[in-house]
Parts: C-alpha cells; structure tokens; sequence
C-alpha cells in the first residue's frame, strides 16, 4: 500500500519546466529525421500529479509527443529509438538517471541512490492522432523486441467524460478516488495516466447508471 498526496501547481512547475527544457533539446536533436509537438497529458494536465513523499515514488510526468510524419518515411522502431537515444543523451542535464523501454512510453527517472527513492520520473507516450478522432501509440512488445503502431483503447478516452464529472460537481471524488487507485497499485507496468483513466470511468460509469 502506498502513501501518495497531491502536489500543487507551483511545487510541481520547475519540473515541468526542466522536462520542456529536455523536450526542446530532444527536439533539435532529431529534426534531422522529424519534427514533433508535445503535450502534457493525464494527470500533469490536470492538476492532480502526486508524490509518495514518505515512500520512494516523487512527482510523476505524463507527455504524449506526436511526430510529424505524413510521408511515413520512418518505422514505428526508428521513431521510438530516435527519441529513446535523444532523451538518453539529454537527460543527465535535469537529473535524470535512469531510462526504461516500457510497453507503451518511454519512462525517465530522477533517483536519490542515497535514499533509494525516486524523486520524480516521466512518461513519454509516442502517439497519433487519427482522422477519425482515435489515438494510436508505439507500443513497445517485449517478447518480440519489436514496436509497432497501435489503437488505444475505447477507455483511454476520457475527455468528455471527465468533463461530466466536473459539470456534475464530482472532481472532488475524483480526485480522492484517483489517490485510492493509486495507492492500492502494485503493478509497476500500470503508469498514472491509465490508472486516472480506469478512475474516470469507473466513477462515470457508476453515477450515469444510477441515474438510468
């Protein structure tokens, strides 16, 4: 069971800023191959990042970067090792120490070794959006060691969605559901922005069919 709690806006922002900062960099380094835009997405767009200030998990990131591509003159493994080896070089300047491969995004981490903790880490999901209104992201398969392009889920759309809860007056309850959530997880593939996706549509789904 973890701890966590949220962290405002103003203690969270010189991360944020250090992570555009690494963006920017990521940016020049593979305009040679690319250009490509960034978004803060989930929870680092919402207001509720959060921290287990007593335990070994801090801030946590969440950034969809979207290639420009149209001609698709680069495979799905290309773009994912070009970002990969550009955030790898660049990331040291901010304090980051540590680079992983997971299924759907490319996680750094900032580690107190003194107090075996993470300070802060961040998740960079290498996405696309669709004319008809999907998302696709690079999926990373570890028993093949291949990547390729992928539809998200019907679940991870949550915009409207989370808009209803907070025309409803429930974000309260969405903010106090989403710790829970988080607290209870123990699963270190589920990252912050499916698990607020889970939150979302289990307290819509709950509250519209009470009211069938």
């Amino acid at each position: 069971m973890h701890n966590f709690s949220y962290v405002s806006k103003k203690e969270a922002a010189p991360y944020k800023n250090e992570i555009i900062s690494l963006l920017k960099l990521v940016q020049k380094e593979v305009k040679k191959y690319f250009t490509f835009r960034f978004d803060f997405v989930g929870s680092s767009s919402r207001n509720m990042i959060t921290c287990e200030r007593n335990g070994n998990i801090g801030y946590d990131f969440d950034v969809n970067i979207e290639p420009n591509d149209p001609e698709e003159n680069y495979p799905a493994s290309n773009i994912r090792r070009f970002i990969f080896e550009a955030v790898q070089k660049h990331m040291g300047k901010y304090g980051y120490t540590k680079i992983e491969n997971s299924t759907s995004v490319i996680t750094i981490k900032a580690i107190d070794r003194n107090n075996r903790r993470i300070e802060h880490s961040c998740d960079f999901a290498i996405v696309f959006h669709c004319s008809n209104g999907k998302q696709q992201y690079i999926r990373y398969n570890k028993n093949s060691c291949s990547f390729s392009w992928e539809y998200r889920g019907n679940d991870y759309y949550i915009g409207d969605k989370f808009q209803w809860i907070k025309d409803n007056h429930l974000k309260e309850e969405l903010r106090e559901r989403y710790l829970n959530y988080k607290n209870r997880n123990n699963d270190p593939e589920k990252h912050s922005r499916t698990i607020l996706a889970e939150t979302v549509n289990d307290l819509y789904n709950e509250y519209t069919y009470r009211r069938r």
